[in-house]
């Protein structure tokens, strides 16, 4: 078992006095067998009055509402997390999904069909075209390799950059250019595993890098693949291999834009100015 911990602050400046709307944050992180919650504190000046729920998709949700104007919203998380996903592949897959190409049981598709979604057909030629280097129809092979050779080619053809632009590159966008960020990498990842008939789903959380402890660093994002036997196993093209117990997942999502950490509106002629450090250590 290891022990993180996970300071996530937030500064939006305005240029003149705001009233703030309300406020979605997708801060805490996942709990389930592998990964469970030691202690959490949300920290939110000016004072919010907090709401939580569970999304239809099972994630933790604040929604903060403010009563008071003001210059400036500071909002932090800070958690101690325990992880037990120390052997990622430790896992085993029903016999009838071990080589790709399967099919899923008719009860699973009818509960992975949100997952399942094809992208337009422009993208879907594109990505068939794509995965041809890495896939041929008729080609058997274990359902685990050719999910890592996807996500190996990614990380290997393909330049990583930190964008500071807000939302998600399109799959022909990331192709074109030969870059992109990990959100960029992961919806690619995605939508190429829907090409071939899996249910994927977005992830997005945190990343525990060793050298960079100490730095300032940011939120991160990956996929996860649903494997009849074994359940949703997450991949990380941005380093090219499995998700293990680095990663710290927040939030999951069928769409890769519905899942920021914080979400919300202000009123006010006032411009804004954004601020986020984030820092995962281990403990």
């Amino acid at each position: 078992m290891k022990r993180y911990k996970i300071i996530h602050r937030t500064y939006y400046n305005y240029t003149d006095t705001v009233t703030l709307g309300a406020h979605h944050l997708l801060l805490r992180p996942r709990e389930d067998h592998e990964l469970r919650i030691e202690s959490f504190a949300l920290q939110i000046t000016p004072e919010a009055k907090l709401y939580w729920h569970r999304d239809v998709e099972g994630n933790s949700v604040a929604i903060a509402n403010f009563t008071q104007p003001t210059r400036q919203l500071m909002i932090e998380s800070d958690v101690i997390i325990q992880q037990y996903n120390e052997s990622p592949l430790d896992f085993i897959v029903a016999d009838y999904a071990m080589n790709y190409p399967f099919n899923y049981h008719e009860g699973d598709q009818f509960l992975l069909s949100p997952y399942r979604v094809l992208p337009d057909e422009k993208t879907r030629r594109l990505l068939n075209n794509w995965i041809f280097d890495v896939w041929q129809a008729g080609e058997s092979v274990q359902t685990y390799t050719l999910l890592q050779r996807l996500t190996a080619r990614i990380y290997h053809t393909l330049v990583y950059k930190v964008r500071e632009e807000p939302g998600v590159q399109s799959a022909e966008d990331t192709l074109q250019l030969g870059s992109g960020s990990c959100r960029d990498f992961a919806l690619l990842f995605m939508e190429a595993v829907r090409c071939l008939g899996l249910a994927a789903r977005f992830v997005s959380g945190y990343l525990h890098a060793p050298l960079m402890s100490n730095q300032v660093g940011s939120t991160h994002a990956w996929a996860e693949v649903y494997l009849p036997g074994g359940g949703w196993k997450g991949f990380d093209p941005t380093i090219g291999d499995i998700v293990g117990s680095d990663h710290i997942p927040v939030a999951v999502s069928r769409l890769a834009k519905s899942v920021p950490p914080i979400a919300g509106s202000y009123a006010g002629t006032a411009t804004s100015e954004l601020d986020v450090g984030v820092w995962v250590s281990e403990c």
